[in-house]
């Protein structure tokens, strides 16, 4: 059960122009606000028109805009868990369940039946005549994946289905629905801005920025080789760019970054917060890169903390609270910031 689209839509300042495809896997739509991500789950299950493209679901055209084929998302056999689940507040749970079915003609008992066996696959079958407002955030959005499961669909579309969730709650239920993405054989999409439960979840991550694919690639690819600042905020490291001769790099903004793999031409260099070392003073011995600074600001992180450093070479490093309190980091100290040229990955841009 495959996804084949290629959506180009504006949708106010928003211009859309996405291809995406999906095999029998969970592919994770990653982005900041406004990058588009609901309005590209929205074009291929039918709700925002195409100014241009196509989607095929397992060889089937469900719209076209050249031929003209279009398929209302009625009759499009794509289940959608919406952010907020959109439960019906004056049906019952099992009411909520049976719905598309019913809705595609099915007959009522057929319906229940259908809705029964999968409230009890997602652990709420004793709460089949209670309304949506009378359950947890977490209870509501199974049923809402039970309602989007119960037409037995072919793709299934998820927009940020653990976003309304305390988090609390998100560990258990991203778990459970970890294992129910798995028992669904067909191309799942996933949108979501938090990248663990895109790791958690999913096969491969897709990027939007400005509503084009930034990156795309398995969750190791896009952590180790991040393409743009956005990326890498989000995987957590330092990317700085540059123009590599071998093994030394002139960063754009200035500075040098020495490397142990050689390179030509344009690069990236990512460089992990935990490799950075920070000292008062210049620091001899085997690092083969360092840079003066000043720190801008320090951000607990549990038992360690993130320093962030103004200088020729920004960074951010991340050492231990002991640390910090043993070399008196304030923010607006004066540092040193070290990185062994081994610690530092470069890839062409």
């Amino acid at each position: 059960m495959t996804l084949d689209a290629t959506v180009q839509a504006h949708v106010g300042v928003l211009n859309l122009d996405v291809s995406l495809q999906a095999d029998h896997e969970t592919v994770a739509v990653l982005g900041p606000n406004g990058a588009g991500k609901t309005t590209l789950l929205r074009a291929i299950a039918g709700f925002t028109p195409l100014d241009h493209g196509h989607v095929v679901i397992d060889d089937v055209v469900v719209e076209n805009t050249t031929t003209g084929a279009y398929v209302v998302p009625e009759r499009r056999s794509i289940g959608v868990v919406f952010q907020d689940y959109l439960l019906f507040p004056h049906l019952s749970v099992l009411d909520n369940v049976a719905f598309g079915l019913r809705s595609r003609h099915v007959s009522r008992h057929d319906a229940q039946r259908t809705a029964t066996e999968w409230l009890t696959r997602v652990g709420l079958s004793d709460r089949a005549s209670a309304r949506p407002r009378e359950l947890s955030g977490g209870q509501q959005q199974r049923v809402a994946l039970a309602r989007a499961l119960a037409i037995g669909p072919q793709l299934l579309l998820l927009d940020e289905p653990l976003a309304a969730l305390d988090v609390g709650i998100r560990t258990e239920l991203r778990r459970d629905l970890r294992t129910h993405l798995a028992s669904f054989s067909g191309a799942k999409i996933l949108v979501t801005h938090e990248l663990l439960d895109a790791v958690a979840l999913a096969d491969r991550l897709v990027i939007l920025e400005h509503g084009r694919v930034a990156q795309a690639g398995t969750v190791d690819e896009v952590c180790a080789t991040p393409r743009s600042q956005y990326v890498a905020d989000l995987v957590g490291v330092n990317l700085l760019q540059g123009v590599a001769d071998q093994r030394q790099v002139t960063l754009s903004g200035g500075g040098t970054v020495v490397t142990a793999e050689p390179e030509d031409g344009p690069v990236f260099v990512a460089i992990p917060p935990r490799a950075v070392s920070l000292h008062r003073t210049r620091p001899g011995g085997s690092p083969r890169n360092v840079w003066p600074g000043r720190i801008n600001s320090a951000d607990p992180l549990g038992d360690r903390v993130r320093v962030h450093i103004d200088g020729t070479v920004p960074l951010t490093a991340e050492i231990t609270t002991a640390a910090v309190r043993d070399l008196g980091l304030k923010v607006g100290a004066e540092v040193w910031a070290a990185v062994k040229a081994t610690e530092i990955s470069v890839y062409a841009r």
